[in-house]
């Protein structure tokens, strides 16, 4: 079986990401779409609520499931028996940091990175940026699903 893993904070998760995940569902059997936990870094939202949006947007496809981890992707590959990481490239300043992350962990363990350009449309997208901008009152509903733009400006007018 092919499986890979398609890893990332998603807070929240964005039409980009799932441009991604959708392209990896075309591609490997099973897709593991894995949330880190990062205990260190302040996130909008909760591992438990991010992993349900997770759910909740992958349900399209039969082959992907959702997990969180925290740690080392490699431990969590290893532990999973997964073979391969599936990255987003939007720009190229994102493939010179992945290409060094994708080295160390093949370095670290049996694992490939593959590489997908992200598509034009999405090109521009960050978490970060949705964020921000919801923060400031701009509308961000085209670039997240329905009930993740919910869920972020409920979220921002309790802040």
């Amino acid at each position: 079986m092919r499986r890979a893993v398609c890893p990332g904070s998603f807070d929240p998760v964005t039409h980009g990401h799932l441009d991604i995940v959708g392209r990896a569902a075309a591609l490997f059997d099973e897709v593991v779409v894995a949330a880190g936990v990062n205990p260190s870094k302040n996130r909008l939202f909760s591992p438990e609520e991010r992993l349900g949006m997770l759910e909740r947007a992958c349900a399209p496809w039969p082959n992907v499931r959702v997990d969180g981890f925290t740690g080392l992707l490699t431990d969590f590959c290893r532990e999973h028996q997964i073979h391969a990481i599936v990255k987003g490239l939007r720009a190229v300043s994102d493939f010179d940091y992945e290409l060094q992350m994708a080295q160390m962990n093949a370095s670290l363990t049996d694992v490939e990175t593959v590489f997908i350009p992200t598509s034009p449309e999405w090109s521009f997208l960050a978490s970060s940026l949705v964020k921000e901008v919801a923060r400031f009152g701009g509308d961000v509903s085209a670039l997240v699903p329905d009930f993740v733009n919910t869920a972020l400006v409920d979220r921002l007018r309790q802040a």
